[in-house]
């Protein structure tokens, strides 16, 4: 068998390779376990395994898992661009202006995944790729810094011990970091108009709201989609700012609507200017 290295794509075997991963690193314990640190492919998960309990994912299911993800983003950009066409044959002159938004993501993969899908969205964004554990200690400087609209908080998260202990915070991979970086945000944020979404898979959602979030993951403790978050800052983007966005306006969008993604709402940030 191959010996599995830093950047493979693997499965779990115990859980019939359920999930798609990236190897992050590897690990080796004082009493010669190796360990690997994973990520996944296209959803926002964080765990680990052993290595004897690691498989390589053959190319063909590694491009099919990669092409669906890229018919979905694709088709969400041609609906995008068939809605912007039609307002512009039948709209009055104005100048629209979408909400503004700062993106933080732990991924790097999905840093520069994510600036080129709001791009080609046509929303004003800056993603930048800050490790989960520096979001907290990074947020303020860059909210003064870009002044956003809609704040994106984001990477891999994964509860250790899953189905017990759900309001223990370090029993989520990541959380903790996620809620002190929405509570950095709100300090600076005096007004609170600031709309913020924050989280990964399996994510303390309790804790996040608690903090001051206005959407946050995971109700259920279930995966996120790469999209989920992109997809609840285009709709507060793209929404008038006289109008106010429920999860309900949302949940059909998302992987696993409400049990994935949920939260108090927050109003559009959209302007509309006439000429």
């Amino acid at each position: 068998m191959k010996k599995i290295k830093k950047g493979d794509i693997v499965g779990r075997i115990s859980y019939g390779k359920d999930i798609i991963f990236v190897v992050e690193r590897i690990i080796k314990t004082k009493n010669g376990q190796e360990f690997a640190i994973l990520k996944g492919l296209t959803i926002r998960i964080q765990a680990d395994s052993l290595l004897e309990d690691l498989e390589l994912v053959e190319s063909q299911k590694i491009e099919k898992h990669v092409r669906d993800l890229e018919e979905k983003v694709t088709k969400r950009i041609e609906r995008k661009q068939k809605l912007l066409k039609q307002n512009y044959l039948f709209r009055e002159k104005v100048i629209e202006y979408t909400g503004k938004i700062l993106h933080l993501d732990g991924d790097r993969r999905y840093s520069e995944k994510s600036r080129r899908i709001y791009k080609k969205l046509g929303l004003n964004a800056i993603v930048k790729n800050v490790p989960e554990r520096r979001q907290p200690l990074n947020v303020r400087a860059l909210i003064q810094r870009y002044k956003p609209d809609i704040l994106v908080m984001t990477g891999h998260d994964g509860m250790i011990r899953k189905g017990t202990q759900f309001n223990n915070v370090y029993n989520y991979r990541n959380s903790r970091y996620f809620i002190k970086a929405v509570e950095e945000a709100r300090k600076q944020n005096i007004k609170k108009d600031l709309v913020i979404f924050a989280g990964a898979c399996q994510s303390y959602y309790e804790g996040l709201m608690i903090s001051g979030a206005n959407f946050a993951s995971s109700p259920a403790r279930i995966l996120i989609d790469f999209m989920d978050p992109l997809i609840v800052a285009e709709k507060i983007a793209t929404t008038k700012e006289e109008n106010f966005v429920t999860i309900q306006d949302i949940e059909e969008e998302l992987r696993d609507g409400q049990r994935g993604i949920s939260g108090v709402g927050g109003r559009g940030k959209k302007k509309i200017l006439s000429i």
